[in-house]
């Protein structure tokens, strides 16, 4: 059973979430609720919750800060941010947080339950932790795992050649050849460090490139595709909207603060 907190300055939506999600049905129970970011670090504290739902612009204390500051005080609860699609700016800033998921408002319960199912699936593996709950939908804090004393060498450098060469065409077998081991060893070595596979985390780094040169509004979305080192715009687009939740355009749209005509059209409605 999952203990969650809420951490949401407009009552309503707070109450709501508290008091009509099925909390239950997702294997989950709310143990505290607090109205700013400035009570909610004081609940954390308290509580030591499994997981955070917070909003992320709140009084005196934003949901950014609120978790950054729990982190520094060793709290790594798995933390779902909630965000409007005019705050999505700081919904990128989530992801350098390691955030488990942030879902859109109004929160949709089938959403909410796949986050924390995954954060549930997350914590049931070996030796995990609330941490690694953290990272079913995040992408990666590169620096953070590469000055990791605990890091396996051959995986330090493959991280190291992923960073390098993200671009071309680079496979675990061509590392582990280069490295005079095999593929399965390497395999292997990678899920028991990082928890996922080499595939998931070049594909991690390659969108996190993506992010920055759609943010920068200066590339069209094929040109970043290319440019990140994927290939295949099709699927580019079906591995973005997977870990990101919205499209290429949608995020470039929104990093650079356009609003669709339909989107407005539908704020109308």
């Amino acid at each position: 059973m999952l203990r969650v907190i809420v951490v949401e300055d407009e009552e309503i939506i707070r109450r709501g979430l508290v008091c009509t999600v099925d909390w239950l049905s997702m294997e989950s129970m709310v143990v505290g609720d607090a109205p700013d970011g400035e009570a909610g670090l004081a609940l954390i504290e308290r509580e030591r919750p499994d997981v955070v739902l917070t909003d992320i612009r709140m009084p005196k204390l934003d949901g950014i800060s609120m978790v950054e500051q729990a982190q520094k005080r060793g709290f790594v609860p798995a933390v779902i941010f909630l965000t409007s699609y005019e705050e999505f700016e700081y919904a990128r800033r989530a992801i350098q947080l390691r955030a488990a998921d942030y879902l859109l408002k109004p929160v949709d319960e089938e959403e909410l339950h796949h986050s924390l199912m995954n954060i549930a699936a997350a914590r049931k593996r070996p030796e995990a932790s609330a941490d690694d709950a953290g990272k079913t939908q995040e992408l990666v804090d590169w620096d953070v795992w590469l000055t990791a004393d605990s890091l396996h060498p051959y995986v330090r450098q493959s991280l190291q050649q992923i960073q390098e060469h993200y671009r071309e065409k680079i496979s675990i077998e061509l590392l582990a050849d280069s490295f005079g081991v095999s593929a399965s060893y390497l395999s292997r070595k990678f899920k028991e460090t990082t928890s996922q596979t080499f595939g998931e985390l070049l594909t991690k780094y390659r969108l996190q490139k993506a992010m920055q040169i759609l943010s920068a509004g200066t590339c069209r979305i094929y040109e970043a595709a290319e440019q990140a080192g994927f290939g295949d715009y099709k699927n580019f687009c079906v591995v973005f909207r997977k870990y990101i939740r919205v499209s290429p355009r949608e995020f470039m749209n929104r990093a650079n603060g356009i609003i669709h005509r339909e989107d407005a059209n539908d704020r109308e409605l």
